[in-house]
């Protein structure tokens, strides 16, 4: 099956001419092109329930921590930048999302409506719109946007596409392919977005991963228990440890540092094997500890009331 490319295979023929009483013309055509543009940049308030996903998956996994903190800034300071729509492809008076996907999911979970552009795009102009504003983000990490460009070569684009996709190189696009079609996307669900490791361990991963016992012992290495209490980084580690065949067992994740609003720190929680643990130093607490302690019974069950809430939100 030919590649999905840029342009289209009609050079060299001539295009019929339209009638001239079809066109639009002076003052007329001009307002009809003032008017489409104006809509099409158009901020809308949309029931973001209306709103269904489309496109490729651009992020391996939600980092719950930079989410709750991304529901909290739009729950104080309301939503600055609008997401893309584009109308459903067949169900007419919903909505498929372009980019924005973690701004619509926290409005979701808010129950406010989401602010959007709503543009007429085909499956091609979807993706490149998705791939060029991931480019313009910081936060996507090598393996995400390697994932993706085996995404747009899996739905049949071809590199010329992937790399304007991306906004980057021919020759990049190959070494990206190279990591990213190495991985199914299950696998990579699993280790997440992986900020801290780039190409070049990524794709000595993928080089363990031609030897079959190598890729058999790396697949194990995501149903240990203990894996899941690791963060991204250290699954990838421990992931490329066993691969190599080494038993040393991976780092436990670094104890995180609860703040105050005003960046004081109060205390520092460690997910381990056996559970959640706080610790409240005495030191500089100015008598904080003391008081949690003596109302911890109440700030447990509260803490529970809410989880339980969101549980029937969800």
């Amino acid at each position: 099956m030919a590649r999905k490319g840029i342009l289209t295979s009609g050079l060299g023929t001539k295009p019929d001419r339209p009638k001239a009483h079809l066109m639009p013309r002076g003052a007329v055509g001009a307002l009809q092109s003032s008017l489409s543009k104006l809509q099409e940049n158009a901020v809308q308030d949309i029931d973001p329930n209306m709103v269904d996903d489309a496109g490729l998956e651009d992020r391996l996994g939600i980092d719950s921590t930079a989410q709750n903190q991304l529901k909290e800034s739009l729950k104080i300071y309301g939503q600055q930048v609008p997401v893309l729509l584009r109308p459903h492809s067949t169900q007419a008076g919903r909505y498929e999302i372009v980019y924005g996907r973690r701004r619509l999911m926290a409005l979701r979970d808010l129950g406010m409506p989401v602010k959007a552009m709503v543009r007429q795009l085909d499956d091609h102009a979807l993706v490149m719109a998705q791939g060029q504003e991931n480019t313009a983000r910081q936060d996507l990490s090598f393996i995400e946007k390697a994932s993706f460009a085996a995404q747009l070569q899996e739905a049949e684009y071809d590199r010329q596409t992937i790399a304007a996709a991306l906004s980057i190189d021919l020759p990049m696009v190959s070494r990206m392919l190279k990591a990213g079609t190495a991985f199914g996307l299950s696998f990579l669900r699993e280790i997440g977005s992986a900020p801290g490791i780039g190409r070049e361990r990524w794709l000595a991963l993928a080089k363990l991963f031609e030897d079959d016992i190598a890729k058999s012992r790396a697949l194990e290495a995501v149903t240990r228990p203990d894996f899941s209490a690791l963060n991204s980084d250290q699954r990838f580690d421990a992931v490329f440890a066993q691969a190599q065949g080494k038993t040393t067992k991976p780092k436990p994740p670094a104890p995180r540092s609860l703040q105050a609003r005003d960046g004081t720190d109060l205390a520092e929680m460690k997910r381990t094997g056996k559970g959640l643990s706080l610790t409240f130093a005495a030191q500089g607490a100015d008598g904080f500890d003391h008081w949690v302690e003596q109302h911890a019974d109440a700030l447990i069950a509260d803490l529970h009331d809410r989880w339980q809430q969101d549980q029937r939100e969800d």
